[in-house]
């Protein structure tokens, strides 16, 4: 017989997975390592209390901080049956509030909202008779949204700045000048920014008592991803949401936090069990993206820091990070390439990536990422040159692409008229009056970018088709598929070499990955003058370490231009992990003894079959093989394991899950040497509660 509707919804987590999936209520911090599935954590932690009736829908908010990002996550709920949960960024979910709440609280019409500052800061700067161009002018932006979001008024910036960076060479109080200024232009023309979305909203939650009720009957559950890049506003904005109650799921990982020039911090996700005494944490380290070659570079990297730290005994804001563990099979070494100059790099990288593309590797999944936009001219005049296409990243929005809005006005034509249910093909015939084909053209430039965008929604309408199948998709919902990809700018895969920024390729993911410009002066930046700086640039490249599948690329230049002079070096960050480069670590590849012993099959003691899950390998048999362990034993395991998990003030699986105690009933060791054997018992749980499970067993005996 079919399992329930929740028992599906469980079944394919891991078993931190499946803790984060089933803890539905109370305060929960979840560290999430790169690649470890937390959005496929939270997202069935949703569904599934949705499912058991512990959640209505329609109060539960999901926060994360991209567009792109909510936008998946409604469509990975919807897909799991989960309709009707709000998933948005913090902005456009103040913003929906703000527009709800404003004839009441405030009265008359919201002011517009301003897309860009530059207009407005550009005037400001001229009533003040500075003198600007474009780059002082967008110094000037990032500087006042770090201020906002920091909660500094101008007359609180002066103090509060000091010691940052001046922006264009600019002195605080200038740009506190500046500032006050902007603010009184908003004012007499009648317009707010982003910035002012939440500051605003903030405002009336705190001032208005039946508004801030108003919106916590509304929602009663709350999920924030992506945890440790929220800013003092924004957790200012999450404080009055949820008032007095502790239904919060926070997800994060403080060796992903890259973003703080714009004022985020991961204060609030390391001080989260110090602010909610009762929250349980659960880690997720096991590293479903990632080969075991690139996860132990990416390791590596960050363990140098710890090391570095500890030596010095504590620096900056530096926290232990979490390791993780490789979960997908062998793979390739990351390659290091040192180049004579940035054009023999760009050639280089380019050469590379065509020999992956003849072995098969789709261009739409290999990335080249640099530390900043001006590095990407070399990289498309030399894959241009190869003949190789590309997307930038930044670049123009998918869905104001002519071609895609001329799909769009056809397929909504054709939506209305469609009886037949064959979504992809319908899809093949409107695009093919646009000029798709089943072949990519040959020609470069307009006609090949115009086939990419058309056979990116092609892609989609199968992949959507494929998903959703089986709840009648017809394609009248594939167009609203789109429109909702169109407003939260979700853009499907389009087939090209991606060109991004390391900061742009945060939360994406490539089979190959190629990291170019790591020398000294670009990684880390030149600006990064203190270690907190520092520390944010080396985990920076962790985020690009860690976008890569399989194949990993690491390169450098020892000049900037051919025939220059080789005064470059590679990045500090590579001491000790690039063959012959020194430092205090060596980067060692797994070895080939340890990977055949990763991936060899384990069978049932019983039986001998192959066992298929994670539980059934902890405990040696397979499900259905009848147990051969005492329930007295079992029992005792399980009373000391609760008591364990409360003088720790833990959860109990954390101390160890069930299968694990089952196979330690059952193997029943009478020695610390034979417990360590037993998988789910590593060196930390064997130090830490090695002695009382062989103190239970003994009293068993």
């Amino acid at each position: 017989m079919e399992g329930s509707v929740e028992e599906k919804i469980l079944a394919g987590l891991d078993d931190e997975q499946r803790a984060v999936a089933s803890q539905l209520s109370g305060p929960l911090c979840v560290l999430a390592g790169a690649g470890t599935g937390k959005t496929r954590a939270i997202t069935h932690r949703i569904a599934y209390g949705v499912h058991t009736g512990v959640y209505k829908p329609q109060q539960v908010l999901a926060v994360t901080f991209t567009a792109r990002a909510a936008a998946e996550m409604r469509t990975r709920l919807r897909d799991l049956g989960a309709q009707g949960v709000q998933a948005r960024t913090f902005h456009a979910a103040a913003l929906r509030q703000l527009q709800y709440f404003w004839p009441q609280a405030v009265g008359g019409t919201l002011p517009a909202l301003v897309d860009h500052k530059a207009q407005l800061l550009a005037e400001a700067s001229r009533r003040l008779r500075l003198s600007t161009d474009r780059a002082t002018i967008r110094d000037l932006a990032a500087e006042i949204e770090w201020a906002k979001v920091s909660m500094l008024t101008p007359d609180t910036y002066v103090e509060a700045a000091s010691g940052r960076v001046e922006p264009a060479g600019m002195d605080t109080t200038t740009v506190a000048r500046v500032f006050s200024t902007y603010e009184d232009l908003k004012v007499d023309r009648n317009v707010i920014d982003f910035e002012d979305v939440l500051l605003i909203t903030v405002g009336i939650l705190q001032e208005d008592a039946k508004v801030a009720a108003t919106v916590r009957a509304q929602y009663r559950h709350f999920v924030v991803d992506e945890y440790q890049d929220v800013s003092p506003l924004q957790q200012r904005l999450l404080d009055l949401w949820l008032g007095e109650r502790d239904e919060l799921c926070v997800v994060g990982d403080a060796s992903q936090t890259i973003y703080s020039f714009t004022g985020a911090t991961s204060a609030h996700l390391l001080n989260f069990t110090g602010r909610y005494q009762k929250a349980q944490v659960i880690k997720l380290v096991r590293d479903y993206r990632s080969t075991p070659q690139v996860v132990h570079l990416a390791n590596s990297l960050l363990a140098a820091r710890t090391a570095e730290v500890e030596r010095r005994g504590g620096a900056g804001t530096w926290a232990t990070p979490l390791q993780l563990i490789a979960q997908r099979p062998p793979g390739p070494a990351p390659s290091f390439t040192e180049c004579s100059d940035d054009e023999a790099e760009a050639t280089d990288v380019a050469r590379r990536i065509s020999a992956l593309l003849d072995d098969g590797v789709p261009a739409s999944e290999i990335a080249i990422l640099y530390r900043t936009n001006g590095q990407s001219e070399a990289y498309e005049q030399a894959l241009a040159a190869a003949g190789i296409g590309y997307q930038l990243r930044g670049a123009e929005r998918f869905f104001a692409r002519r071609e895609v809005r001329e799909s769009l006005l056809q397929l909504r034509a054709a939506a209305r008229a469609a009886i037949d249910d064959d979504v992809p093909q319908l899809v093949r015939d409107v695009l093919a009056s646009l000029g798709y084909t089943s072949e990519a053209p040959q020609s470069s430039g307009a006609v090949r970018e115009k086939w990419e965008s058309l056979a990116a929604l092609v892609s989609l309408a199968d992949e959507l088709h494929a998903a959703r199948s089986e709840q009648g998709f017809t394609l009248q919902d594939f167009v609203v598929e789109l429109d909702e990809r169109a407003a939260a700018q979700h853009a499907p895969t389009v087939q090209g070499v991606t060109l991004a920024s390391l900061h742009s390729a945060k939360g994406l993911e490539w089979d190959a990955v190629f990291l170019v410009g790591l020398s000294e002066g670009l990684m880390p930046i030149s600006f990064a003058d203190t270690p907190d700086a520092v520390d944010e640039e080396r985990r920076l490249l962790y985020v690009g370490i860690t976008r890569a599948r399989k194949h990993l690329a690491l390169s450098w230049s020892t000049s900037r231009t051919p025939g220059g002079r080789a005064s470059r070096k590679p990045s500090r960050f590579l001491d000790g992990l690039r063959p012959d480069s020194g430092g205090t670590r060596s980067f060692r590849q797994p070895t080939a003894r340890r990977e055949r012993k990763m991936s060899a099959p384990a069978n049932c003691r019983s039986c001998g079959k192959v066992l298929g899950t994670g539980a059934e390998r902890k405990i040696g048999r397979c499900g259905d093989c009848p147990a051969n362990y005492s329930e007295e034993t079992f029992e005792a395991l399980r009373t000391w394991r609760l008591q364990a998990a409360r003088e720790t003030d833990v959860p109990a699986f954390v101390v160890f899950t069930d299968a694990t105690l089952v196979a330690i009933a059952e193997a029943r060791p009478d020695s610390l040497e034979k417990l360590a054997q037993l998988a789910g018992v590593g060196p930390t749980k064997l130090e830490r509660y090695g002695e009382s499970v062989l103190s239970v067993l003994a009293q068993g005996s």
